[in-house]
């Protein structure tokens, strides 16, 4: 089995703290085997991983802001615009041959894409039942069962802003350590997930940060206007 953390964000996101270097590195550290890196709204992590020397298989990826909510994106090299509906991003990210996950589906400040559309969940190839950034693991319990109600596999991911906490989720999968096979197995559910949470003190701090940021970035358009 294959322990991969499918959820990683590096400092290409506008709120991650890590390089890749450093985020490949702990990578190793924690004995991972496959990581995917999954920035929002840009591939420049994915492909400045792909060009670093690791042991570790990256897998590129994308966490798409959708109109609807977030939509992780794997096995593309390709930037998915962001702004869209959930269905128009996924019909385009079919065409690319990709890997759809729903990440924090039910989470209530982090754009989970199934409170507001019903349908997106069964639209995936996978949900994520363990996101070690939830506060209370209700949210993931609710992700896991109504994917095994829709017969939906359960993927884990850190959701790491931090490298700290890489590989704090992670999704144990039944495959040959290359992306096809890897992707594959995800599809047909040779899969297992866990991990462990993020601690609620690192979360509150970086939430914080990006509310501030927020703000700032606001009060800076309505100052322009």
């Amino acid at each position: 089995m294959l322990s991969c953390d499918l959820h990683v964000h590096t400092n290409f996101s506008r709120d991650g703290e890590s390089s890749v270097e450093d985020i490949l590195r702990q990578a190793e550290a924690v004995g991972l085997d496959v990581i995917a890196i999954t920035d929002h709204d840009t591939m420049e992590g994915a492909k400045r991983a792909l060009t670093c020397e690791t042991p570790v298989l990256v897998i590129p990826g994308i966490e798409v802001s959708t109109k609807d909510g977030h939509l992780l994106v794997l096995g593309v090299t390709e930037i998915i615009p962001s702004g869209l509906d959930v269905g128009a991003t996924i019909r385009m990210a079919r065409k690319m041959g990709a890997l759809l996950i729903l990440p924090h589906p039910y989470h209530l400040w982090r754009h989970g894409v199934a409170r507001r559309r019903k349908s997106g969940m069964s639209a995936v190839d996978a949900v994520e039942a363990f996101n070690s950034r939830y506060i209370v693991g209700s949210a993931n319990t609710k992700a896991a069962r109504i994917a095994q109600r829709l017969g939906k596999p359960c993927v884990g991911g850190s959701d790491a802003h931090n490298a700290r906490f890489v590989g704090y989720g992670r999704t144990y999968v039944e495959a040959e350590k290359n992306i096809p096979s890897i992707l594959a197995a995800i599809r047909d559910g040779r899969i297992a997930c866990g991990g462990k949470k993020t601690p609620l003190r690192t979360y509150t701090r970086q939430s914080l940060r990006n509310t501030w940021r927020k703000i700032k970035r606001i009060t800076r358009c309505v100052r322009l206007r």
